[in-house]
């Protein structure tokens, strides 16, 4: 049972921005406005302004980090089991922000909002948006919101750590400390192509009328096909094996036929499908998986050690030794730039088999990291003054 002393009610927020004509100019040349911004923020922002924290959430997650929104929540948020009272990003420490990108379909603008122009939902005609776009909104909305100069500390994993690898270049000023975790510079072709894959079974939904389906059915079934391709990247053949091995779901011998699911694996599989698509739209799953796949620091600066010339951060990057979807020798790349630009820059590989998705798990060792990391940051901090 939860403890109601130190459990967090939150409530999400919406800060609006970019309104017109003062449109905001985005990397694919094309504009956006006015801009959402959901958000959720825990603990106080101290006298000094200098104990706040962003977390950057991963492909599918959202500004709801931790909490409850009411005291009967059954779920709680994406990372309660690392952020609150007591824990490793402790909210009695920190002011603890979490937006949603835009791009998203969980408050932000995406292509789900109405389009000003014609007053319909923009579908695939919202623009495309980048990384760099996603974190100059996070920007704007941390300094004109919430009044944050400087963070203390930029966290995210996955999808999550690609915007704070941004942060660190295009904001160097603005950035003490930053923790990428199971992140990369860029994508591997195998990631690509598993992103690919997940987007072609949304084309091929009869329900998704290029991208026009929103006084209408769903994708879903796309949609859904397209999140059990993602969520088997996210594992690992150890988890699997320990979690379903061969074992049979509500029977006692395989059907030898089309029917209901033989295996324990395939019911979870359509379990995930089935519930993501009550949270999430398809529309902004095609502009997610695109924005993470065009991030490429080292195209976009042409060598990685250039990418990280400029920056001021200290770092801190994990990896996990069973992650195939962004193995470690992605974040031992990121520290040789780092080191090769004499930045302050850390790296730890935890020992684990489950996939890439341990991060998201409660692990010991990743809480003790993250909670020491944030301590030395802030007492760096206060060292200087």
């Amino acid at each position: 049972m939860p403890n109601k002393e130190t459990e967090l009610i939150v409530e999400t927020k919406t800060w609006r921005f970019a309104e017109p004509p003062h449109l905001l100019q985005l990397r694919c040349g094309g504009s956006l406005g006015p801009i959402d911004v959901a958000y959720e923020t825990y603990g106080e922002l101290n006298a000094d302004k200098d104990n706040a924290v962003l977390i950057c959430h991963a492909l599918t997650g959202d500004a709801h980090v931790a909490g409850r929104h009411h005291p009967d929540d059954e779920k709680v948020g994406w990372w309660d089991i690392m952020v609150g009272p007591g824990k490793p990003v402790d909210t009695k420490r920190y002011f603890v922000i979490c937006s949603n990108c835009i791009g998203g379909c969980k408050g932000s603008t995406g292509p789900a909002s109405t389009d000003p122009v014609g007053g319909e939902p923009y579908g695939l005609n919202f623009p495309m948006v980048t990384v760099e776009d996603m974190v100059r909104v996070q920007k704007e909305f941390v300094k004109n919101c919430l009044g944050v100069d400087k963070l203390l500390c930029v966290i995210g994993g996955s999808f999550g750590g690609m915007q704070v690898l941004q942060w660190t270049i295009d904001y160097p000023e603005m950035v003490y400390s930053a923790l990428p975790i199971a992140s990369t510079s860029r994508l591997s072709a195998l990631a690509i192509a598993f992103d690919e894959v997940g987007r072609q079974a949304i084309y091929s939904d009869p329900h998704w009328k290029n991208g026009d389906y929103y006084r209408d059915e769903p994708p879903h079934r796309g949609l859904a096909v397209a999140r059990m391709i993602g969520h088997i990247t996210y594992l690992s053949d150890r988890s699997m094996h320990e979690k379903f091995g061969r074992g049979l779901q509500d029977r006692n011998k395989v059907g030898y036929d089309f029917g209901p699911p033989d295996f324990q694996v395939e019911s979870y599989l359509r379990h995930q499908g089935d519930s993501f698509v009550q949270r999430f739209d398809a529309n902004s799953y095609l502009y997610m998986t695109k924005a993470m796949d065009y991030f490429d620091l080292v195209s976009d600066y042409g060598t990685l050690i250039k990418a990280f010339e400029s920056v001021k951060s200290k770092y801190l990057l994990i990896s996990f030794t069973g992650d195939w979807l962004f193995p470690s020798y992605q974040s031992r790349e990121i520290v040789r730039a780092l080191q090769a630009n004499a930045a302050n820059a850390s790296f730890c590989e935890i020992e684990s088999e489950y996939g890439h998705d341990v991060f998201l798990l409660e692990n010991r060792a990743i809480e003790n990291v993250i909670k020491n990391f944030l301590t030395n940051c802030q007492n760096g901090i206060r060292e200087k003054k």
